[in-house]
């Protein structure tokens, strides 16, 4: 209670506990809103579960920062659109599907595609594909697209309808006028149409999976990677992983680390030798390369390397302080008379010498959790992290792996190397409050 009067004192620690807390939070309802098999079912690339989002985009909310109304992206289903079907002789039907729209942003799509979903007794079936402008000129887009049961028209990709255009196909369609540059090329607002017209026997049917997705400008509440997947997924369930690996490595290590000093100061002699010994040979061992042959030639598997991460830091270089400290604390006068009467050696470790240093080891305890989180971090983004868990540090090495510094896709690599220097800034500033709290010396820095 003392030391928790004394680190009111210091506002640096109170910003630590409230970053501390949300990010703990943040954690809690991360793994109630979006169960660990749901999460890992959204970050595969799974063909369909993020079909319906922009490729490389920025979040939603980024057009706050901006002057201009970003396009976002507009799905316009079977069920919104105006489906007829005339018979016309011989077992076959016409088909007409429009889709209306209203576009009114500050600048064009980024993808146009139109999903086909249909109930086919053929193989596959053919249609025509027209595009109405709001100036009331007509294109047509496509006159022999191939229909199967699951199917797509990407004009965004027509090689030649961007030749008949002269220009990307979704910047031309929404062109106010096609004979300027396309550097001053203006949207030209309103009301915009797409048909679908098929020819199928009168048994077959379109049905509910038939869409036309306008791509936006930005997508997503975390801004979308180059697999269409909101990267909040990662960005939310980073937050559990990482602090669990940190928490947990840091316990297994420090604390194990703390009883074994304790134990080879007390005991002495070649116990305590063999504890140094191993100690100076650990440190002198490069960690960062063990972890990435384990990862490379072993498993990658998350809990596999955190086992491993707490084996190699049992004899830390923390063990040579703690030896020190409890040198110190084994001559106090309660410690040797409990000696002189007669009690055994683990209950004088566990009872009386332990807990009397205890309260040192929680700052080292808490600023050292960070390492272990960027340690986490570092090994994904060397492309050693777990093949299936969505991480900050896998956001990064996608980033990385599809230059998205260079593209421009600014967010992609930001977003998560923020989150992971802000947790790192709040144990940092509760780690260093501690310290002051709970050793004299620095009370007056």
């Amino acid at each position: 209670m003392r030391a928790l009067r004394e680190i009111r004192r210091y506002p640096s620690a109170l910003a630590g506990l409230i970053i501390i807390a949300v990010f703990v939070i943040v954690s809690i309802c991360t793994v109630i809103a979006i169960p660990y098999s749901q999460a890992i079912r959204l970050w595969q690339p799974v063909v369909g579960v993020w079909q319906d989002y922009a490729r490389r985009v920025p979040p939603v909310w980024f057009d706050w920062f901006t002057s201009d109304r970003l396009p976002r992206t507009t799905v316009i289903g079977l069920n919104e659109a105006t489906l007829t079907a005339e018979p016309i002789g011989d077992g076959m039907k016409q088909v007409r599907i429009v889709f209306d729209f209203e576009y009114e942003y500050d600048r064009f799509p980024s993808e146009l595609t139109v999903f086909t979903e249909a109930n086919l007794e053929a193989a596959k079936e053919h249609m025509s594909v027209y595009w109405r402008r709001p100036d009331g000129e007509t294109l047509a887009l496509a006159e022999d697209v191939q229909v199967r049961t699951s199917s797509s028209y990407r004009a965004s990709q027509d090689m030649d309808l961007r030749a008949a255009l002269g220009v990307t196909p979704h910047v031309g369609l929404f062109a106010e006028d096609l004979s300027v540059p396309a550097a001053d090329m203006k949207i030209l607002r309103g009301d915009y149409r797409m048909v679908l017209v098929s020819e199928i026997p009168e048994g077959d049917e379109f049905v509910e999976g038939t869409r036309l997705v306008v791509y936006g400008q930005v997508d997503g509440y975390g801004g979308t990677d180059h697999q269409r997947r909101d990267i909040i997924v990662a960005l939310l369930w980073g937050t559990p992983i990482g602090l669990l690996f940190g928490v947990v490595a840091a316990v297994g290590a420090q604390l194990s680390t703390f009883v074994l000093a304790a134990i080879g100061t007390w005991f002495g002699g070649k116990l305590n030798a063999i504890f140094h010994r191993l100690t100076e040979l650990n440190m002198i061992l490069p960690m960062l390369a063990i972890l990435i042959m384990f990862a490379h030639f072993y498993s990658r598997s998350i809990w596999t390397i955190l086992g491993l991460v707490i084996l190699l830091n049992v004899f830390s270089a923390s063990i040579k302080t703690y030896h020190a400290m409890f040198l110190q604390f084994k001559e106090l006068p309660y410690i040797e008379a409990a000696q002189a009467y007669g009690v055994g050696n683990f209950r004088i470790i566990f009872r009386y010498l332990i807990p009397r240093a205890l309260p040192l080891l929680l700052p080292q305890f808490v600023l050292i959790i960070p390492t272990f989180v960027f340690l986490e971090a570092t090994l994904a983004v060397l492309g050693l992290g777990d093949p299936v868990l969505p991480t900050w540090g896998k956001v990064i090495y996608d980033a990385l792996s599809n230059s998205a510094m260079y593209m421009g896709h600014y967010y992609w690599m930001i977003l998560p190397a923020s989150l992971l220097m802000t947790l790192g800034l709040g144990f940092a500033l509760v780690g260093f409050a501690l310290d002051r709290v709970f050793n004299p010396r620095l009370r007056t820095l």
